[in-house]
């Protein structure tokens, strides 16, 4: 029997049991249909995947039409959704495995194409600082905003109706919940604006909203969990005594926390003096409150150990469970030498890779998958944002 404590039990405080510490990271697919729904290559895709991890949390859903951030993204703005919706539920739960539903509107990370010609929302009317031609979006009105928080409440009833174990509100990589905590896209001056803690409005309400949601149709170990980004690199933007602030106001009103970040060994990219890991530094705020996900490069049980050890609760294997999807068996019955660590180009589809994401790895995603084709293939993201994270590649 493996000795590694990654393998054991986790309970959560509402009762869900995982059986073990390892969760699937939420990565997108880029294969859902025009309209958002699940194709089957995506199902195929979980499929390969599920059965290892404690929990899988799914790529990002949009929770409304004008929070469409790409092309192939899976959606959960309707009631037509849930049978697609069912069935990925259902393809999760393999071995016991929990499945999450990540939900999300993309704010000003996306353009007129995308919204087949409307104009992308914010916070405030002003455009992303990258990619060099992001479009200026429009600044939502009071009654939109108030919409959206509905929005999400709405997405996480369905993700109840299909069977889901809990929602997780993807407020990292820039996207709307965090546009409306950044004083970099947030400049309003109403009550959505200006002090931080106006700023942390809109998130905290979307939180109030969903727990009462799941406190109407959900079983009582329904999960509500939340990802957040520890910094933004604009001035002015989001800085690590802001995200340790975020935590500190959500650690009681939700059932995790999800750390968005490539390396777990990851420190300020702000200051450079302060040499302790994230990781750790949001560990001291959470320590014996909320389970805290970390992430970033974990690659072999070592590395899950090591981010444990730092401070994790859970650890969440993003990039690996593409190259490596039986991992975790992998690991427990004690054949780590024959886990892969990179990925050939010409494996994809044995690796049931849908061809929408196959395409996004080896253009904007190649310089941190290993491919076996890349000289750069050992590149690590421990001081850098990387792709995932909404920058551009060549950061």
């Amino acid at each position: 029997m493996s000795a590694y404590s990654f393998l054991k039990p986790f309970t959560f405080k509402n009762g869900l049991v995982l059986k073990n510490h390892v969760v699937m990271s939420p990565m997108t697919t880029m294969s859902s249909f025009y309209n958002g729904m699940l194709t089957g290559d995506e199902i195929n895709y979980y499929k390969a995947r599920a059965a290892g991890p404690g929990m899988v949390i799914t790529g990002v859903a949009n929770v409304d039409k004008l929070g469409k951030g790409f092309e192939g993204e899976l959606s959960v703005v309707s009631d037509d959704m849930l049978p697609g919706l069912t069935r990925l539920a259902s393809a999760i739960h393999q071995q016991g495995t929990k499945a999450v539903l990540q939900i999300f509107n993309a704010g000003r990370k996306t353009n007129h194409k995308i919204l087949r010609g409307n104009q992308p929302v914010s916070a405030s009317a002003v455009a992303a600082t990258y990619p060099a031609d992001s479009e200026t979006p429009r600044e939502m009105t009071s009654e939109e905003i108030d919409q959206l928080i509905l929005d999400f409440g709405s997405a996480t009833r369905r993700a109840i109706q299909a069977g889901f174990d809990g929602v997780e509100l993807h407020g990292a990589n820039t996207y709307l919940l965090q546009q409306f905590y950044s004083p970099n896209s947030n400049q309003r001056t109403d009550k959505w604006g200006g002090s931080r803690d106006n700023r942390l409005r809109l998130p905290l309400a979307v939180i109030h909203n969903v727990q009462s949601v799941i406190k109407q149709y959900a079983p009582k170990q329904f999960l509500l969990g939340y990802r957040l980004s520890p910094e933004e690199i604009e001035t002015p933007g989001i800085r690590l005594e802001d995200s340790l602030y975020f935590v500190d106001q959500i650690k009681e009103q939700v059932d995790y926390i999800h750390l968005s970040m490539a390396s777990y060994q990851r420190t300020s990219l702000n200051d450079k003096t302060n040499k302790q890991t994230l990781l750790s530094q949001f560990a001291a705020h959470t320590k014996g409150i909320v389970p805290l996900i970390g992430i970033g490069s974990i690659e072999q049980p070592a590395d899950a150990e090591a981010a444990l050890a730092d401070g994790a609760d859970l650890v969440a294997i993003g990039r690996e469970l593409l190259r490596e999807p039986q991992w975790v068996q992998k690991v427990a019955s004690g054949d780590e030498a024959s886990i892969r660590t990179q990925i050939s180009p010409m494996d994809m589809d044995e690796l049931a890779i849908p061809y929408g994401l196959q395409t996004f790895l080896t253009t904007d995603f190649t310089s941190v998958m290993h491919f076996t084709t890349d000289a750069d293939a050992t590149q690590d993201y421990q001081n850098s944002l990387a792709p995932m994270e909404g920058m551009e590649e060549k950061l």
